[in-house]
């Protein structure tokens, strides 16, 4: 019988934004009414900072201007038993500048909910880390008749 085991690698800063440059959905974590709350987003990683993209109504802009948030983006497969987990930590911005989002209307990421937001929030990475599973490779086991021997 083959065992297989998951084994944890920890993530160089550098490997944490390369695999948040190439997910498709993040998880933005702040504080709403006292408590903690998740939401799914849109965003992009631009130029070592996380941009997501709300609608300005949103409980998510309201809840982040000029706060510490916590952020986390994963891609996994389960047949495989494969995959990584990023999360960073950093006070974020609300954009301003007319410049600046015109510049970020231009760029990805194509909206997975109904539509592109408005709003434009800027998280400054202060601390990253994250991890990468994998299988190990098998091992055989012994049998229970090699145990008793």
């Amino acid at each position: 019988m083959d065992i297989d085991s998951i084994r944890p690698h920890t993530l160089s800063r550098e490997e944490c934004v390369r695999l948040l440059s190439s997910a498709l959905i993040g998880r933005i974590v702040f504080t709403d009414r006292a408590l903690p709350a998740v939401e799914p987003v849109d965003f992009y990683v631009d130029g070592g900072k996380i941009v997501i993209c709300t609608d300005s109504s949103s409980k998510v802009a309201a809840a982040t201007r000029d706060t510490v948030v916590a952020f986390e983006a994963d891609d996994f497969d389960t047949d495989a038993r494969t995959g990584w987990s990023v999360t960073a930590v950093g006070r974020t911005r609300t954009v301003h500048d007319p410049e600046e989002v015109t510049r970020l209307t231009g760029l990805p990421p194509t909206a997975w909910t109904t539509g592109r937001g408005d709003h434009f929030i800027v998280l400054h990475i202060e601390r990253i880390s994250g991890r990468r599973v994998h299988r190990s490779p098998s091992r055989h086991a012994l049998s229970p008749a090699e145990h008793s021997s």
